[in-house]
C-alpha cells in the first residue's frame, strides 16, 4: 500500500511539473517595429493601426503569446538607441519569435534636433560619429542593414527565430501602380534576411500587389486615408496581417504551425453619431435643399464610428419632441456615443398655429397651452428649454452633446452675413453653459466663410431660397463643423474626425 501511494505521489509531482513545463514553453511572437506596425497606444489612436495590433487575430493564440513592442517614429537605429530592444532581447526564450520591420522612418536625418533618426542607407559597416543635437550625446550611426542585422543575431543568439519584413507600401501610386522598395529598405531587408539565413516576407510587394487589384479609389478612404499616405485604418492593418500569415505559410518557418486556417477577425466596436436638427443639416432627397449631415461622414472615421443622420426637414426643437423623433435617437444612445444637434430655423415659427412649430423665445422654464388641431393641448416650452432636455437626456444615456449654432441665411443686411447673435445663437450657447456638453459657434464660422467669398459666390448657395443650400454649400458646412470638431481639446469626437489636405 505504501508503495502504491509513493507512486501516486511520484506520478502526481512528475504529471504537475510536465504542465507547468508546457505552460512555459509557449512560445512567444515578438513585434518590433515602427508605427505602421503600432501606431500609438495600439488601441486606433486617430483611426490609425498597425499590423502587430491584429496579427495574434491569425495566430493560435491558445499555443503562441503575442507581444507588440513596436513603438510609432522609431527607425531601426533609435528603437536599439532609446533601449526599446534591450527588454525583448532580455525576455526572448529558446524557440520564440521575432517580427521586425522598419524602415519608414529610416529614411530621415541622421543628426537634428527634432528626431536624428536616419540611419546610413544600405547594409555596409561605415559609420558617421555624431554629436546627437537631440540627446546631446555622441553617437555612432550605422547603415540600416546594420541595425536589422544586430536584431538578428541577437535573436538567434537567444535560441529566438526571426522574421524579417519589408516595410508596407505607402498610399502613394504611379499611373495605376503602387511604387515597390525592392532597391532600398524591402532590399536591403531581404539581403540581411539571405545573409543570416532567416525567413524574408515581402510585404512590400504582397500588399502593394493587393492595392492594385482594389485600385485606388478603393484603397483611399478604406485601407488608408487621404490625410495620411503611410499608416493604415483597421481594415488596412488587418490586410497587412493576413498577408504576414500568408507568408509564413509559404515558408519553411515553425511560426506557420501556429497560423489559424479560417481565422475570426473582429475589428474595432464602433461608436454612434447623431445627428438631429432641421433641413438645412438633414437629407432631404433635393438638390437645392441638401443638409450639410449628408456630407459629414466624408469627415468622419467611418471604421470606428457610424454616423445617423436622423435631422428631418421642417422640424424645430418643439416638434422633433413632440412627434417622437428626438425618443426613436434617445432609445438607441449608449455610453461612448455622441449627438450633433442643430435647431432654431424653424422654432420663430407661429407657437398655436399650424404647423404648430414654434417655440417660446428665451432660455426661461415659462410655458404656454396650444390646442392642436385634433391631438389635444400641447404643453410648449422655450426654445433654450428643449435644448436643455436633450442635452441632459442624452448625458443620461452617457453619451456625448454638442450643440451647433445654426448655419446662416442668405440674408446681407448692411454688406454682412445676418447673425442672429441676440437670439438662437446666444440661447443656443447659454443652454450648454447651464446644462453641459459642448458649443460649436457653426453660425459665426460659416458667416465668416461666406464673407470671405463674397455675396455673389455665396448665392451659387441658395438656388431656391435664402435658408437651404445646395449640394456644394452643404459640402462647405459640412467641413466646418468637422474643423470646428476638430477643434474641440477636451472631446474624444475629435479623434474621430479627418479633413484632406487638399481642403
Amino acid at each position: 500500500m505504501r508503495i502504491v501511494s509513493a507512486f501516486l505521489v511520484l506520478f502526481s509531482a512528475v504529471l504537475f511539473t510536465s504542465c507547468d513545463t508546457a505552460q512555459a514553453q509557449k512560445p512567444t511572437v515578438y513585434c518590433v517595429g515602427d508605427s505602421t506596425v503600432k501606431n500609438g497606444s495600439g488601441k486606433g489612436d486617430g483611426g490609425l493601426w498597425g499590423w502587430g495590433d491584429y496579427i495574434g487575430q491569425f495566430l493560435d493564440t491558445t499555443k503562441v503569446s503575442v507581444k507588440n513592442h513596436a513603438l510609432g517614429g522609431t527607425s531601426s537605429r533609435t528603437f536599439q538607441s532609446k533601449g526599446l530592444w534591450q527588454p525583448v532581447l532580455d525576455s526572448l526564450q529558446k524557440g520564440d519569435y521575432v517580427l521586425i520591420q522598419f524602415g519608414h522612418n529610416d529614411s530621415g536625418a541622421l543628426n537634428d534636433d527634432s528626431r536624428a533618426r536616419g540611419t546610413i542607407k544600405g547594409t555596409g559597416e561605415e559609420t558617421e560619429e555624431i554629436d546627437n543635437m537631440l540627446t546631446g550625446e555622441h553617437e555612432v550611426v550605422h547603415s540600416y542593414g546594420w541595425y536589422i542585422r544586430k536584431v538578428v543575431t541577437e535573436a538567434k543568439a537567444k535560441g529566438a527565430i526571426p522574421v524579417v519584413m519589408a516595410p508596407i507600401p505607402r498610399n502613394d501610386w504611379m499611373d495605376g501602380q503602387v511604387p515597390r522598395n525592392d532597391e532600398s529598405y524591402g532590399g536591403w531587408a531581404k539581403q540581411i534576411a539571405e545573409e543570416e539565413q532567416v525567413t524574408f516576407i515581402n510585404l512590400n510587394d504582397k500588399m502593394a500587389s493587393e492595392m492594385e487589384k482594389r485600385g485606388e479609389d478603393q484603397v483611399t478612404g478604406h485601407l488608408f486615408y487621404k490625410r495620411d499616405h503611410t499608416h493604415t485604418s483597421a481594415k488596412g492593418a488587418v490586410l497587412a496581417a493576413s498577408l504576414i500569415a500568408e507568408g509564413l505559410q509559404e515558408s519553411d518557418n515553425s511560426l506557420k504551425e501556429y497560423v489559424l486556417e479560417n481565422p475570426e477577425i473582429t475589428l474595432p466596436q464602433k461608436h454612434n453619431l447623431f445627428i438631429i436638427g432641421d433641413s438645412t443639416v438633414a437629407n432631404n432627397g433635393q438638390d437645392g435643399k441638401t443638409g450639410w449631415g449628408v456630407y459629414l461622414p466624408q469627415h468622419i472615421d467611418t471604421t470606428r464610428m457610424n454616423v445617423y443622420n436622423k435631422a428631418r426637414g421642417g422640424r424645430s426643437s418643439r416638434t422633433f419632441r413632440y412627434e417622437g423623433l428626438w425618443d426613436e435617437v434617445k432609445e438607441r444612445l449608449e455610453p461612448g456615443d455622441f449627438v450633433l444637434m442643430q435647431f432654431g430655423h424653424n422654432d420663430g415659427g407661429h407657437v398655436d398655429q399650424p404647423k404648430y412649430r414654434g417655440s417660446l423665445k428665451g432660455m426661461g422654464d415659462e410655458t404656454q397651452e396650444v390646442q392642436r388641431d385634433s391631438t389635444g393641448v400641447e404643453t410648449v416650452h422655450t426654445y433654450g428649454w428643449y435644448i436643455k432636455q436633450y442635452i441632459k437626456e442624452t448625458e443620461a444615456a452617457g453619451a456625448t452633446p454638442i450643440v451647433l449654432s445654426m448655419i446662416p441665411r442668405n440674408e446681407w443686411p448692411n454688406g454682412k452675413v445676418e447673425r442672429p447673435t441676440e437670439s438662437y445663437v446666444k440661447w443656443a450657447k447659454e443652454a450648454v453653459d447651464e446644462a453641459g456638453g459642448y458649443f460649436l459657434d457653426l453660425n459665426e464660422a460659416v458667416a465668416q466663410k461666406y464673407e470671405a467669398m463674397g455675396k455673389e459666390k455665396v448665392a451659387e448657395f441658395f438656388p431656391d431660397d435664402h435658408t437651404h443650400t445646395n449640394h456644394a454649400g452643404a459640402q462647405l458646412n459640412a467641413l466646418t463643423v468637422a474643423e470646428l470638431i476638430e477643434g474641440l481639446r477636451k472631446s474624444d469626437l475629435r479623434d474621430y474626425v479627418f479633413i484632406a489636405s487638399e481642403e
